[in-house]
């Protein structure tokens, strides 16, 4: 029923997509009251829960849930033609480099976008993003995903070996592609602030950039109104990686939270960024057994 559902949607025009993801935005915050409190919490936490920001991050929040099943399966000439790059060339210009690029793409606007517009890139297929993800326990949204490759865009199971398989395309000069906002595993993050909370933070993207060379950007895919496509901002993150991995992690968050500020309401607000996964100590925890 799933993948039928998703060549559904994928034959929608994409304002009506993102009009049935509104809806179902709005439906999953009135049901859930876990939900609601989590996505109320968070916005609080940065001090951005405004009634209007609000209603826009939830409506935003449900257009990011459906959208991937219209982007895995469009053309690529669909996909292109509904993004715009905010400084065209922009894209071009960093695959034409040979320096090994880490794109960091949060869960901000469309990241299925970012990923898709990449692989219309005439130099991906010699250049091709090796993406990593968390494979779904059921079958049938295994296969959905199986659907998110093209030319040009690899998947990467979020394992050692999908480590692996990002280190070894950066070592070759392509690119790789990471949610850096995501909560990682015991052992694969530090404890560092996000909107002045002690956050489980992704020391992947620092760990990878170190040992290869590579250059991190941040990729937002804007949605724009209206069903209209999205706007690509490519924003590259120059702080010097000091090897001190808590506070290149703060430096990481700080950078996130700035791209936030300025396009809040397409922040998975919902998300439960501040949880400790299984294993790991949360920091007041440990401070209280020691004093």
């Amino acid at each position: 029923m799933l993948p039928a559902l998703f060549r559904l949607l994928s034959r929608l025009p994409l304002r009506w997509v993102h009009a049935l993801g509104a809806a179902l935005g709005w439906l999953t915050y009135l049901l859930s009251p876990t939900y609601r409190h989590t996505l109320r919490a968070n916005l609080a936490q940065a001090g951005l829960d405004k009634p209007r920001l609000r209603r826009s991050a939830i409506a935003h929040a449900g257009r990011q849930g459906i959208e991937a099943a219209w982007l895995w399966q469009r053309p690529a000439s669909d996909i292109a033609r509904c993004v715009q790059e905010a400084e065209p060339g922009r894209l071009a210009a960093l695959l034409g480099d040979p320096l090994p690029l880490l794109l960091l793409t949060p869960h901000l606007g469309s990241f299925e976008a970012s990923a898709q517009y990449y692989a219309t890139q005439p130099l991906a297929r010699a250049r091709p993003m090796t993406v990593l993800f968390r494979p779904p326990r059921k079958a049938a949204l295994r296969r959905l995903i199986g659907e998110r490759a093209r030319p040009g865009l690899l998947p990467a199971p979020a394992s050692l070996v999908g480590v692996r398989m990002l280190m070894r395309a950066l070592k070759r000069g392509q690119t790789a592609g990471i949610l850096p906002d995501q909560v990682p595993s015991q052992g694969e993050g530090a404890w560092a602030n996000f909107f002045g909370r002690p956050a489980y933070t992704m020391t992947l993207p620092l760990r990878l950039a170190a040992a290869s060379g590579a250059r991190i950007v941040f990729a937002l895919c804007e949605r724009l109104p209206a069903g209209r496509g999205y706007r690509l901002r490519l924003v590259p993150f120059d702080e010097p990686l000091s090897g001190d991995i808590v506070a290149d992690a703060q430096r990481l968050n700080l950078a996130l939270e700035e791209l936030i500020r300025q396009c809040p309401a397409q922040y998975l607000w919902g998300y439960n960024r501040y949880k400790a996964p299984g294993g790991v100590e949360a920091p007041a925890a440990a401070s209280e057994r020691t004093q």
